[in-house]
């Protein structure tokens, strides 16, 4: 029992308070956060998209004013988070299943998928609009081409209808460095071209890595990677043939104007162990790789990020060079 304002009384219950409270911790344990928003741009690939933008703007033979560059970088990272929160609020089904994949926030509860939905295509249009006004409207329409391909034409159509999911939809990823150069330009060129195949070339044995280790994921989420509709061997044999092609464009990329002696000897260097850690993943059988837990494809996905930001950064490297009129050799 206690007294109230006015002096009024009134009884208390114990347990209800208590319950009530829990109920106050268990509410606000489940609200969505700032991290929870955030980890639904998927930040991880947001910072390709951010360095391979970056690399694109500065890479190409104009002059951008400092504060122009800093807004393009962040209304196209925008752009991509767009895409990302868009991805996790039509795949919600199939992350709750995966293991890689069911701590993110809508199927761990922090974020309902019309939220994820709302947020996603507030961002699009925040991004694609600021990015028009910031620099041109060629490179606007280009960020919104990416959002729509990434969402509508992979996420929606590609990922559970075709194995080719990865290759055909891998050039959502490749965008980036020719949205950073129509930014900076306002035209295309060759150059942003190159760096687009660049990317469109080295995601599928990339991704083709992890499936080989992940293969149960998808599996049991039913998505038709290439592992799970022809087999770990047909994997291992389109692994090796999109390296080979992918080594023979990154080192002819040291010869076109983006290209220069240190990204030559970073080109040469890097696919020469690229492409031996492919035959060394189509030399395996399945026993070998079950026995040390897919070494040697953990090994490869794991080089296959350094390889990306490696030849990225040679181009930024030469693009600096070229600007500063410093000649090497």
């Amino acid at each position: 029992m206690q007294v109230g304002a006015w002096g009024s009384i009134y009884v208390t219950d114990k347990a209800t308070e208590m319950s009530d409270a829990s109920l106050h911790n268990v509410t606000h344990e489940n609200e969505a956060q700032f991290g929870d928003y955030f980890a639904l741009m998927k930040p991880r690939v947001m910072t390709l998209v951010v360095f391979t933008a970056f690399v694109g703007l500065l890479a190409a033979p104009v002059s951008v004013h400092p504060f122009v560059g800093f807004t393009a970088i962040l209304f196209i990272a925008l752009g991509g988070g767009a895409s990302g929160a868009l991805n996790m609020w039509y795949d919600a089904d199939i992350d709750a299943v995966m293991r890689r994949t069911k701590k993110r926030p809508i199927p761990a509860g922090k974020v309902t998928a019309d939220e994820a939905k709302a947020f996603g295509f507030a961002l699009s249009g925040i991004s694609v609009v600021m990015l028009g006004l910031a620099t041109n409207w060629y490179a606007a329409g280009l960020l919104a081409f990416t959002i729509f391909f990434y969402v509508v034409i992979y996420t929606i159509w590609l990922k559970r209808w075709t194995p080719q999911n990865i290759v055909i939809g891998g050039a959502a990823g490749a965008f980036p460095p020719m949205i950073g150069w129509l930014a900076a330009t306002g035209s295309m060129s060759i150059e942003a071209v190159l760096m687009f195949t660049l990317i469109f070339m080295w995601t599928p044995p990339h991704f083709w890595a992890l499936a080989l280790f992940m293969r149960n994921d998808y599996d049991d989420a039913e998505v038709p990677m290439l592992t799970v509709t022809h087999g770990r061997r047909a994997t291992r044999n389109h692994i090796l043939g999109y390296t080979v092609l992918l080594a023979v464009l990154a080192i002819a990329t040291g010869f076109t104007s983006i290209g220069g002696i240190f990204y030559l000897t970073v080109a040469i260097v890097l696919n020469a162990q690229f492409l031996w850690g492919a035959i060394k993943i189509w030399r395996r059988d399945e026993d070998a790789s079950e026995a040390d837990n897919f070494a040697v494809e953990r090994k490869f996905f794991t080089l296959s990020l350094l390889y990306l930001f490696a030849h990225f950064g040679a181009i930024l490297l030469e693009a600096g060079l070229t600007r500063y009129g410093i000649e090497v050799l």
